[in-house]
């Protein structure tokens, strides 16, 4: 299905192809800025894409030399450069790349490693233990273990760039000649896991470069922006952000750390961000936290319906009323994109009536990811936005409101679980792959996802409560940090469940706002707030329990609540 395109992007085959296009375009543009500390001074280097190629090309040829073409290479660590070359690497020499979470248990990260077959590991110095005690065991086909800095006893990223440099120089082209088979397996992503065991996401370079050309299409990246590289690398949203940055000719940056988003926003002078709605809503909420702080709340939502009203006369003047604040994420935020889990639409509201236009995507591992995303034109708070210009959508098995499950068919699809042709069944029929999302399609096509299919808690009586609804708004209360709403099996009735909520207190908050406060009078007053809540639901959404806490929710690393776990934890306390 053909839609609206606002941008004009050229399509390739693979990822390759895209590289080389960007460097022939932007072959003198700051591709990375990378920041360097010594001795207490802090220094800046830049990579053009030109240098960005040859260290790819360079370090490719070694690994040629070494005999690892066609091989599979594994790789853990930190958002970094050496990351980024190992990826690229991989992909532009044809070996299989196996991105893994660098915050995995050693039993898992050795679980991951032994299922894809990796036979080379390219790995982070701040993760030396773990991948000391795997290779003490030695029960994975791990036949080469290479470090991204220097380091005694291991080959490094660095040296092996020079060395294939001086290769290169003597003639050898093999790795640069490799040519590319855009359709087989070329990436093996795991999937975070939130309620069973992670499975491995065979993606070939297609799928990634089919979603890369429909997201030009619809986002406007321009060659000066910046933007700060702070999903995880080896997540899809992350490692797919890496190649769409790419060919849009943009400057990275990567961050400290989370305590120092906000620094390194006015450091590097960013002007895209893309995130999970975790950090994007709490940057949303500091900066609220900040206009109250001042006393400036009522003087602000003025400014913003003055604001509004404007813009209806085609007067923009966003950027220049809300200045102060705007300065506070660097003063050169333009454009975030918000992705992976629901984000409350106050949050995205606030964000375009400040000038930062603000946009939300869906996807998953097993669709490279995007499959759908609000755009220039087509922006709907609450929604995910519309289709993309290459992906079908339908709905399967609709209830009486409309809801039914989002199947999608589209060359971003995965080539199915590796090695799990059971699960690969489940999911991929007729060419369409069923997302285990519930939602529905409104009359102008936005899409409305609702939540999860397996997260859906059905009463009784058969009503059906998404938790994802009722945690949007709790997660608005200055208290929350952050909650999850879910069943919790009725005594009185073995065959019911209560809907309960277990909320995590923003310590920081409570200890300014209410220094004198007991925990007693902290859970009467939040409960009071969820009852004001509950009165926007009909009865039978109403929350009936409440457990407060100040420790962190059971999460994945990439910061998603895993429910079973949490609830298996709550019914054993």
């Amino acid at each position: 299905m053909k839609r609206e395109r606002y941008f004009e992007a050229q399509e390739f085959e693979n990822i390759k192809e895209i590289l080389y296009h960007s460097v022939e375009k932007y072959g003198e543009n700051t591709a990375y800025i990378l920041k360097h500390k010594k001795d207490k001074k802090i220094e800046y280097e830049k990579i053009t894409y030109q240098k960005l190629l040859e260290d790819i090309n360079s370090f490719g040829t070694k690994l040629f030399e070494l005999g690892y073409q066609n091989k599979r290479i594994a790789i853990v660590g930190r958002n970094r450069y050496e990351w980024v070359i190992a990826h690229l690497t991989n992909l532009l020499g044809g070996m299989v790349s196996v991105p893994l979470d660098k915050e995995l248990q050693v039993d898992e990260l050795e679980s991951c490693l032994e299922r894809s077959k990796a036979e080379v590991l390219i790995f982070d110095e701040k993760y030396t233990s773990n991948i000391e005690e795997i290779k003490k065991r030695n029960n994975t086909n791990l036949q080469e273990y290479i470090c991204m800095s220097p380091k005694e006893t291991y080959l490094d990223v660095a040296t092996l760039v020079q060395e294939g440099k001086e290769l290169m120089a003597t003639g050898n082209k093999e790795y640069i000649h490799t040519k590319i088979d855009s359709y087989k397996m070329n990436i093996l992503l795991f999937t975070s896991g939130t309620t069973s065991k992670s499975k491995a996401v065979a993606l070939s370079q297609n799928n990634i470069a089919s979603n890369v050309y429909a997201m030009q299409l619809v986002e406007k990246f321009y060659p000066t922006d910046v933007n700060l590289a702070f999903l995880p690398s080896h997540h899809i949203f992350g490692s797919t952000a890496i190649i769409v940055m790419l060919a849009c000719g943009v400057q990275t940056a990567f961050p400290d750390g989370l305590r120092y988003v906000a620094q390194n926003l006015k450091e590097y002078k960013v002007s895209v961000f893309v995130g999970v709605p975790l950090l994007v809503e709490a940057i949303y909420k500091k900066v609220e936290q900040g206009i109250a702080k001042q006393g400036k709340t009522k003087v602000v939502a003025l400014a913003k319906k003055i604001s509004n009203l404007l813009l209806k006369f085609h007067m923009d003047i966003r950027r220049k009323l809300f200045k102060s604040i705007l300065d506070e994420l660097g003063g050169y935020m333009r454009f975030v994109i918000s992705g992976g889990a629901p984000l409350d639409k106050r949050v995205a509201k606030g964000f375009n009536e400040m000038g930062i236009k603000l946009v939300q995507g869906y996807g998953l591992t097993e669709t490279s990811p995007v499959i759908a995303a609000e755009n220039e034109k087509k922006v709907k708070y609450g929604s995910i936005g519309v289709p993309m210009e290459n992906v079908e959508v339908e709905f399967e098995n609709k209830d009486e409101n409309g809801i039914g499950e989002l199947k999608v068919k589209g060359p971003n699809v995965m080539l199915g679980y590796y090695e799990n042709p059971e699960a690969t069944k489940e999911v991929l029929k007729d060419g369409w792959f069923y997302t285990g999302d519930l939602g529905y399609q409104d009359k102008e096509g936005y899409l409305f996802i609702t939540g999860r299919k397996k997260d859906m808690i059905v009463l009784k009586n058969g009503k059906k409560v998404f938790p994802e609804e009722l945690e949007i708004l709790i997660n608005r209360l200055d208290e929350v940090e952050e909650c999850m709403v879910f069943g919790m099996p009725d005594k009185s009735d073995k065959n019911d469940v209560k809907i309960s909520v277990k909320i995590v207190y923003d310590k920081e908050y409570v200890k300014e706002k209410y220094p004198d406060i007991d925990q007693k009078e902290l859970e009467k007053m939040i409960w009071q707030k969820i009852k004001e809540i509950n009165k926007t639901f009909p009865p039978y959404k109403y929350i009936k329990n409440m457990i407060l806490t100040d420790q962190e929710l059971i999460k994945t690393t990439t910061k998603k609540i895993k429910r079973n776990e949490e609830i298996r934890q709550l019914r054993q306390d």
